[in-house]
């Protein structure tokens, strides 16, 4: 049974800093590219950064330069990092995991920048 838990949200000031991880089960994960989303209220999901297999990192346009996406495969870890969070990071974020068609999902972790 694949199972993607996601840690590390929570409420911080804007400027703040927040790391979310991802522990994967049940699946093989190094084989597996890896994803954070998020979704804020009343707005379609939307990705934020993933890393492939290889350890290449993609970020949206607004995250750069401030997020961080790593893995640890050796941990079936996945993480965020989150520096000078704004308001507009505020958002349910969303662990994913892709191969090929295959496409597993965490609970999400709620992460809220006050201004």
């Amino acid at each position: 049974q694949v199972q993607l838990v996601e840690s590390g949200g929570g409420l911080v000031q804007s400027g703040g800093s927040l790391r979310l991880s991802c522990a994967a089960s049940g699946i093989i994960f190094r084989v597996y590219h890896m994803g954070w989303y998020r979704q804020a209220p009343g707005k379609q999901r939307e990705l934020v950064a993933q890393i492939t297999t290889g350890g290449i990192a993609n970020y949206t346009d607004s995250v750069k330069g401030r997020f961080t996406i790593a893995r640890d495969n050796a941990k079936n870890t996945v993480y965020l990092q989150m520096n000078s969070l704004k308001p507009e990071d505020t958002a349910v974020y969303y662990c994913n995991a892709r191969k090929g068609v295959i496409s597993k999902w965490g609970q999400g972790t709620q992460v809220t920048v006050s201004s």
